[in-house]
């Protein structure tokens, strides 16, 4: 197996730790394959995708049609423009998917240290003044003319690259502190680094689970795993710690009814619970949320699932979770069948993809549902967004790509 037990360390913490990760990996599914019924696609996986998108582009028209008409900048805007701009931006993610899809995987293994530093580099130009476009104190964006493009989103693939390209390039060297541990954990502290510096707490949460969870199954040992917790901890104190603002929403997290918490930082919280009680089981209806017309802020973003939980229910929101649920135990699955076949990068990558798709679903839900505190993160492949559409579809054409190259494989074919 190409995946090394750990050294080093206690021999009945390292069997246990092992033994939980070899169950999390088989866990995923015990079929197995044969050539008979092995189609060209992952159709199950495509409609899972196909769903959230066309609920993400009618659920963005729904919240967003008050802010196309409201006041301000956007006086001069149809109610419409929300949705062409969202359409449009799904239009090019398509085209990219499809460029995506025709790129075998092994020239993402080449191609992965170069993708890492290129988006390092826009990581930086966004911090640049002149350079970096800001929004409500962030810079977060680089400007194209025709659309803005945030480097974070791209950043989170190009994490999944690179880890996987390390963990199996360093295979032998990821129970060792100095050659192992140390070299990657530098890099990616970097990144935080220059995440935090936007600000975006974020995003930095979503690529730090996402190397965490990598590094995981790629059979870094427990000790050194033990590490990355710890120093997540401490990184995610000290950052609330010396943070006004952040300190304050974690205040408004714990006593969102406070009435100046109400009032003030956990307003988004309040209304989006309040839009979800609404729902209750069925929903009021498409289009007659209450919440959206200019109470909850960013109804059409990061708070796009409290107005599916007002205007289309629990079953709305159900939903929706099947979906995101299906999305990431495919990939998985899909992950697993390459191990199967001594495809560790590319095994790699499909369950980062899960990972991804599945810890930021997760905190963009429990954020929306009070469980979190609020942070600036979006659904995937339902929010408004156009970096996050195209990044999105990346990944996903990308997934279909090793799934696809799996079942030729099955087929005895050749790559």
């Amino acid at each position: 197996m190409w995946l090394k037990s750990s050294q080093g360390i206690g021999g009945g913490i390292r069997e246990g730790f092992n033994d939980f990760r070899s169950e999390l990996r088989d866990a995923t599914t015990t079929k197995k394959y044969t050539r008979s019924g092995i189609g060209q696609w992952d159709q199950t996986l495509l409609w899972a995708v196909a769903l959230l998108t066309l609920i993400g582009v009618v659920m963005v028209y729904s919240a967003s049609i008050t802010l196309a008409n409201g006041a301000g900048r956007e006086a001069a805007q149809t109610g419409h423009s929300y949705l062409v701009r969202h359409v449009f931006s799904l239009a090019v993610a398509v085209f990219i998917g499809l460029m995506a899809f025709q790129i075998p995987t092994k020239v993402w293994d080449r191609l992965a240290p170069l993708i890492f530093l290129f988006t390092i580099f826009l990581l930086i130009l966004v911090l640049i003044p002149g350079v970096g476009k800001s929004v409500k104190g962030s810079s977060r964006w680089i400007s194209f003319g025709v659309m803005n493009f945030q480097p974070s989103e791209l950043m989170k693939f190009a994490c999944i690259l690179y880890v996987s390209h390390y963990t199996v390039r360093r295979q032998e060297y990821l129970h060792t502190f100095i050659k192992g541990f140390l070299p990657i954990g530098f890099i990616v502290g970097f990144v935080g680094a220059l995440l935090l510096f936007e600000p975006d707490m974020g995003a930095f949460m979503v690529i730090a689970g996402i190397a965490m969870g990598i590094l995981f199954l790629g059979g870094i040992s427990a000790k050194l795993f033990s590490y990355l917790i710890v120093i997540g901890i401490t990184t995610f104190g000290l950052a609330v710690a010396t943070s006004e603002f952040r300190r304050k929403r974690i205040m408004a997290f714990l006593d969102p009814w406070d009435p100046e918490q109400a009032q003030g930082k956990a307003y988004q919280l309040t209304h989006s619970l309040m839009a979800f009680g609404r729902g209750e089981w069925f929903g009021v209806g498409l289009g007659g949320s209450v919440e959206k017309l200019h109470y909850l802020p960013e109804a059409h973003t990061d708070f796009i699932l409290a107005v599916i939980g007002e205007e289309l229910g629990f079953i709305g929101v159900f939903i929706v979770i099947i979906c995101f649920y299906w999305i990431v135990r495919r990939s998985f699955m899909i992950g697993r069948t390459c191990l199967q076949l001594d495809r560790s990068f590319a095994g790699l990558i499909a369950k980062g993809i899960g990972i991804w798709i599945g810890w930021q679903t997760f905190i963009n839900m429990g954020v929306n549902l009070g469980l979190l505190p609020t942070k600036g993160l979006t659904l995937p492949l339902v929010s408004y967004g156009g970096s996050a559409l195209l990044v999105n579809a990346l990944a996903i054409a990308t997934l279909i790509k090793i799934d696809a190259e799996n079942r030729v494989l099955m087929r005895g074919g050749k790559l």
